[in-house]
C-alpha cells in the first residue's frame, strides 16, 4: 500500500452534490470518509457513488447507544459494505461485543472494521479533567479505551497521533490505529486540540491519517494532497 493509499480526506460537506464535485477535483484520492454532517444529508447514495468511483469508505458514524440499538445499528450498517465503520468505546465492553459480533454474523468475511473512538481529538486534557470529569491523565484514558476496544475483539481505534506510539506498543502491531487530528506544519491546526505532522503520526505508528482542511480547505487540493505525500514519504 503506497503512502497516498493510506491518507483519508473527510467529505466533510453539506450536501451529495458538493461531495462529489470535491470526489471529482481529487482523483488520486483512494480513501474517503463520509462523516454524520453528510450522511444525514445524502444517506446512504453517497456511498454508493463513492463505491461506483471504486473508492475505499470510512464510515464516520460514531454510533453510541445502548447494546441492542449499536448492534443493530451495526446489523444495518453491514449492508453498505464499507471498509471501516467507528463506534465510541464509551459503549461499554457489552456494547463493544454486541456490535462487533453484529457485524461478523451479518457479513461475515465481508464486515467492516469496527473500530473505537478513544477519546475525540478536539478535547484536551483539560476538557477530560474539568468538563467531563474524569480523573484519568489523558494519555492513560486513550489507552484504556483502545485496550478495552481490543479486549472486546474490535480490531482498531481512532487515536491522537499523540497516543498512537504508546497504543501500537501495548495493542501491538496488528491493532489498527486510525489518527485523525493530523496538519502539516504549513497548516492551521483549526479545532484539533491534539494535533501532528503527517509523517510524525506516521512514525508514531499510526496507519491511517485522516486529513481534511489542509487538503479540501486549499487553493490547490490536488497538489495539497501531492505535497503531504511527498513530505511523508522524504
Amino acid at each position: 500500500m503506497s503512502i497516498c493509499d493510506r491518507i483519508i480526506v473527510p467529505l466533510d460537506v453539506p450536501t451529495q452534490a458538493d461531495a462529489l464535485t470535491l470526489i471529482d477535483a481529487l482523483p488520486e484520492v483512494s480513501f474517503w470518509k463520509v462523516g454524520l454532517e453528510l450522511f444525514v444529508s445524502s444517506g446512504p447514495s453517497i456511498l454508493s457513488e463513492l463505491k461506483t468511483r471504486q473508492k475505499r469508505i470510512f464510515l464516520d458514524l460514531k454510533f453510541h447507544d445502548i447494546p441492542n440499538t449499536v448492534a443493530g445499528a451495526c446489523r444495518s450498517a453491514a449492508q453498505y459494505q464499507v471498509d471501516l465503520l467507528t463506534i465510541h468505546a464509551t459503549c461499554g465492553r457489552r456494547g463493544l461485543k454486541d456490535a462487533q459480533t453484529a457485524l461478523v454474523e451479518t457479513a461475515g468475511e465481508q464486515a467492516p472494521k469496527l473500530i473505537a473512538i478513544t477519546l475525540l481529538t478536539s478535547l484536551s486534557s483539560r476538557d477530560l479533567a474539568f468538563d467531563l470529569k474524569i480523573p484519568v491523565e489523558l494519555p492513560e484514558y486513550a489507552l484504556e479505551m483502545a485496550l478495552l476496544a481490543k479486549e472486546s475483539g474490535l480490531p482498531g481505534a481512532v487515536c491522537s497521533p499523540h497516543e498512537a506510539a504508546q497504543l501500537r506498543s501495548v495493542c501491538g502491531s496488528e491493532f489498527l490505529l486510525v489518527c485523525p487530528g493530523v496538519r502539516p506544519a504549513w497548516s492551521e491546526a483549526g479545532d484539533q486540540r491534539r494535533a501532528m505532522t503527517p509523517g510524525e503520526a506516521m512514525k508514531a505508528g499510526a496507519d491511517y491519517l485522516v486529513i481534511g482542511r489542509p487538503i479540501t480547505a486549499s487553493e490547490d487540493p490536488g497538489a495539497a494532497f501531492q505535497r503531504i505525500c511527498e513530505e511523508i514519504e522524504a
